[in-house]
């Protein structure tokens, strides 16, 4: 390592621990949420396969949910697979994403941080769609953690907003049909109610990667109000200082809510 990089990660590190100190004297989101978006574009710029990119950004995930757990973050959802991708990806490409599930999860179910940290782990989604190898690891990901409480980690899988709200319909139409559910009682509570994601809080800020400006169909209703940070760099590169960057960005903001 030559001297210019040597200054250059001693100035990182100094720029890294002031922006977290900042981050810490003020009002931290109590959920964040990632698009987790640039995995292939990463591995093509770097002359690498898909899967290569893929696995590092499962690295990276690991490293974010640390970061999340220090700060004290108790919720944190993660948009890994949409529905549309069942459709548009390779099958060779689905098959070593769901190498990477299962392997992730497994991981997941074993590692000390989340027993210590009591981080119940969940994921949402049409699992009927995904193989039976990735809705076993799920289960057995939700069964070891369903008692905890302090933390919550959702993994959003065969995923997409627009059928979560066609679910959420469906539900209110046979609810009413049923008598259970008068026309006048159908309001925003009885459709979270009904969402997935009826037991968390909408996400606070929503972190989307690799420079597209748009939620693709992630948690459109739960996003009303939520404030978006939009990162230039891909997923398997977001660091701890990007992260930083976003969670401080947030705090600078005014939250209007409509008004």
């Amino acid at each position: 390592m030559g001297l210019s990089e040597k200054v250059g990660d001693v100035l990182g590190a100094r720029i890294e621990a002031r922006l977290e100190e900042d981050v810490r004297k003020l009002t931290l989101p109590q959920h964040v949420a990632f698009i987790m978006d640039g995995n292939r574009r990463f591995a093509w710029s770097k002359a690498m396969n898909t899967q290569t990119g893929h696995r590092k950004g499962k690295q990276v995930l690991k490293n974010v949910m640390d970061w999340v757990l220090e700060l004290g973050i108790e919720y944190m959802t993660v948009y890994a697979l949409s529905t549309e991708n069942l459709s548009s990806r390779t099958k060779k490409e689905l098959r070593g994403l769901y190498d990477l599930y299962v392997e992730g999860l497994k991981e997941i179910a074993e590692d000390s941080k989340i027993h210590e940290n009591r981080v119940k782990v969940q994921i949402i989604g049409h699992r009927e769609l995904l193989p039976k190898r990735v809705i076993d690891a799920i289960e057995n990901a939700e069964k070891v953690t369903e008692n905890y409480s302090d933390f919550t980690f959702t993994v959003c899988l065969a995923y997409g907003g627009r059928e979560e709200i066609v679910r959420a319909i469906r539900q209110l139409a046979k609810d009413h049909a049923d008598g259970s559910l008068a026309l006048e009682d159908i309001d925003e509570t009885a459709v979270s109610k009904r969402l997935w994601t009826s037991h968390m809080p909408d996400p606070d800020l929503v972190i989307r990667t690799s420079g597209e400006e748009r939620i693709s169909n992630f948690l459109l209703w739960q996003s009303a109000y939520s404030e978006l940070y939009f990162s230039d760099v891909f997923w398997p590169s977001f660091s701890r200082r990007d992260f930083l960057k976003a969670v401080n960005d947030y705090q600078l903001r005014r939250r209007r809510f409509g008004e």
